[in-house]
């Protein structure tokens, strides 16, 4: 097996400030990992280094066999899947939903002239059912709801058969429903063993969807932990992580923690 994302040493700087301290971190290709920690630890610096969009100050980001930094990365984006608010907010409101998933295809947000055959539509359709959104297909993106743009969304990342999903808070703004909807949606993703590694971003142990193998916590840059769910989702280390005592149940392959 060998690992579609390496970190080594990697630090990121702005200014005098580190958003990322030393972080030695490696994802394997079968492998469904979350990654926590509070506001400022660094999670978006990370999901931003992982898709290719940012360059570390020092360390190697090794990404689907390429170094960061030595490669083009108009090439090497496309072979990652990526679902974000900062991508949300790019695909314009008048899209058709079929639009925002072909689309995908060119590595666009917005079609515009782009030619797309019947495979690219077939398979648009698919990964829309396969999400359970294939009754928005003729809806445009800006008359759906938090949840139905969460499904579009994930079936976009996947349009180009990506080898690594990044999912940067995917349950952010959803109600109760909404969100238990979109854990059962990635519980199913991530049972699939023809599904790319997935790196999932969250603040919130009870987004966790059942069937993630891994997890790497994080705390003002640093790397807390990481590894196999059971040896990382301890009191002691989520403790640490988030700075508070927590006590940490696990039910049904459901996480929760609160205060203890």
């Amino acid at each position: 097996m060998s690992a579609v994302l390496e970190l080594a040493d990697v630090t990121v700087r702005r200014g005098e400030a580190r958003l990322l301290d030393g972080v030695d971190w490696a994802v394997e290709e079968d492998e469904r990992w979350v990654v926590l920690g509070p506001n400022g630890a660094g999670k978006t610096t990370l999901i931003q280094l992982c898709s290719a969009q940012i360059h570390p100050t020092s360390g190697v980001v090794g990404l689907l066999g390429e170094v960061v930094g030595t490669v083009d990365l108009f090439e090497l984006r496309p072979r990652i899947g990526w679902t974000s608010a900062a991508v949300a907010e790019r695909i314009p409101g008048h899209e058709r939903v079929s639009d925002v998933v072909v689309s995908a295809s060119y590595g666009v947000v917005g079609r515009w002239r782009e030619a797309y055959d019947d495979l690219d539509h077939e398979r648009a359709r698919e990964l829309l059912a396969d999400v359970g959104a294939d009754h928005l297909a003729e809806r445009t993106f800006g008359t759906l709801s938090e949840g139905e743009r969460k499904r579009v969304q994930i079936a976009r990342a996947l349009m180009t058969d990506p080898e690594l999903m990044l999912l940067d808070e995917p349950a952010a703004g959803l109600d109760l429903g909404g969100r238990e909807d979109l854990v059962t949606t990635l519980a199913e993703l991530a049972a699939d063993p023809a599904a790319p590694a997935t790196v999932l971003v969250s603040h919130h142990v009870e987004e966790i969807p059942p069937g993630f193998t891994h997890a790497l916590l994080l705390r003002a840059g640093r790397v807390v932990a990481a590894g196999p769910m059971e040896q990382v989702m301890t009191e002691p280390l989520l403790s640490e992580a988030f700075g508070l005592p927590l006590a940490v149940e696990q039910r049904a392959g459901r996480w929760t923690a609160r205060r203890a």
